[in-house]
């Protein structure tokens, strides 16, 4: 490509472009390559308008191919105050790989920890602070800056931020465009795990999440504070950016063409003709999922214990009793992408099956009782999680327990060899099982994310964007 300098533009042109660097405070030379990277992204129209260019007589220009709207997205970045703040600084070189143009507005608190000016050389665009600029603000600046964008990004969300947000506050230039936009936000909370799971942190995200605003993290880990530790630290810049990812993909082909394979429900371990073993579960989330993947483009293949929850609509679904039925239809659908198993299979059956009704026999006593032996099912996620040439790309269980949640789930994650784990709640206090509200942990080999309670629904669509994200990044090996 031959090199343009200003030496080489006509008088008028250098003026224009003079009076427009020293407005913005830029060298000419930055103001030239500002307008033509704004030009690119409008298909070269909108930003060139902005001044006079040369006669195209006398400069003859060549022809070049128009860029396609869609291969640049715009993406407003909100760096908070806090010591996370650094990990900002390379999401904007990791947004910049995945062809986002990028604009930073840095709150008062964020230019204690990173300078406006280190965000604007990686953005390579001005770096906006002040609510009240005259430069920025003639034209209404932080109404264009809301809406000028597809996706408003607030990384780190401190408590503080959150909190503004929840409140409606607009008394900076960060929550002003946080509440003039009309496109998706996503948050990256961090901050000192007590602040996270203080009730009015807590309060704060759920009325955020009501109001549409996504997350991704916080991560748990060592925090910058010597001897704290726990569920609090920012997403790392390449979960953040496959998040934003997901995000911008349309929601219609965000799993296009993926095979997506899901367990749901109970299962029914007979005893004889009228009684079997089973559990409290209802389908509701498993059922959820699947309808959330199938709108997410995915081919889906549900295979559903009894439930009573109608079958979703544009899924594949294979109806089963028992866990060995259950096993036989996960490995006649396979091969998958991803593999999701939401059913609470039951962990025993009979060891024999009675072909007719068993009685109580007249010397059965009370002390006594009957005594039925059980022998063990067969383990459907760890059958699936160690298969080796059939193995899906991403393999994911439930773990439904009553107490010591996350740790349990943890030491499921690494004894079934699976990559994540989702576990929640099902004491009978916790209203879940058969219920429509649900409260999981995202646990995986080196992170718990804390879900807000939810509908079914939502932990569904969070699951499969979480997921959509993911699948931007290869699963790693030490994951499983």
């Amino acid at each position: 490509m031959a090199s343009l300098t200003v030496r080489q533009l006509d008088e008028k042109l250098k003026t224009l472009l003079r009076l427009r660097a020293a407005r913005n405070r830029r060298s000419m030379e930055d103001e030239v390559r500002v307008i033509l990277r704004q030009a690119a992204e409008a298909t070269g129209l909108e930003a060139l308008d902005l001044i006079e260019p040369p006669n195209p007589a006398a400069t003859p220009q060549p022809a070049r191919p128009a860029v396609a709207p869609t291969e640049t997205r715009r993406v407003v970045l909100i760096i908070g105050g806090g010591i996370a703040a650094y990990k900002s600084l390379d999401l904007i070189r990791r947004l910049r790989e995945r062809r986002c143009a990028v604009r930073c507005i840095l709150t008062a608190a964020a230019q204690e920890f990173v300078t406006p000016l280190a965000a604007g050389a990686l953005a390579g665009e001005h770096a906006f602070t002040d609510l009240f600029d005259p430069r920025s603000e003639l034209d209404v600046g932080h109404i264009r800056l809301a809406r000028d964008c597809d996706l408003v990004i607030v990384a780190p969300a401190t408590a503080d931020l959150m909190a503004k947000m929840a409140g409606g506050h607009a008394d900076d230039l960060a929550t002003a465009v946080l509440l003039a936009t009309d496109k998706p936000v996503l948050l990256a909370p961090a901050m000192n795990p007590q602040m996270w799971r203080h009730k009015a942190t807590r309060r704060n995200l759920a009325q955020l999440l009501q109001d549409g605003v996504r997350t991704v993290g916080p991560n748990a880990g060592e925090m910058a504070e010597r001897g704290e530790a726990g569920t609090g630290r920012m997403a790392e810049p390449m979960e953040i950016a496959a998040a934003v990812e997901a995000l911008l993909a349309p929601a219609a082909s965000a799993l296009a063409g993926k095979r997506v394979l899901i367990t749901s429900g109970p299962t029914h371990e007979p005893i004889d003709p009228v009684r079997y073993i089973a559990n409290r579960s209802s389908g509701k989330q498993g059922h959820a999922i699947a309808r959330a993947a199938a709108d997410a483009g995915a081919v889906v293949t549900l295979v559903s214990g009894p439930v009573t929850v109608p079958d979703p609509p544009g899924v594949t679904v294979t109806h089963v009793e028992s866990a060995r039925d259950m096993l036989a239809a996960v490995e006649a659908a396979l091969p998958a992408d991803i593999a999701i198993f939401a059913a609470a299979v039951a962990d025993w059956r009979a060891a024999q099956t009675s072909g007719q009704k068993l009685k109580k026999e007249a010397g059965d006593t009370p002390k006594e009782g009957f005594r039925l032996a059980l022998t063990e099912n067969p383990d459907i996620l760890s059958t699936i999680a160690h298969l080796k040439d059939t193995r899906p790309s991403l393999v994911i269980g439930f773990a439904a327990e009553t107490e010591r949640v996350v740790e349990h789930a943890k030491a499921k994650l690494k004894r079934k060899g699976c990559d994540w784990i989702l576990a929640n709640d099902v004491s009978p206090e916790s209203g879940v099982m058969g219920g429509d509200l649900n409260r999981v942990h995202l646990v995986t080999a080196d992170r718990v994310e804390d879900w807000p309670t939810q509908s079914k629904d939502e932990v569904a669509q969070m699951l499969i964007a979480r997921i959509a994200a993911a699948l931007a990044l290869p699963i790693r090996k030490d994951a499983r």
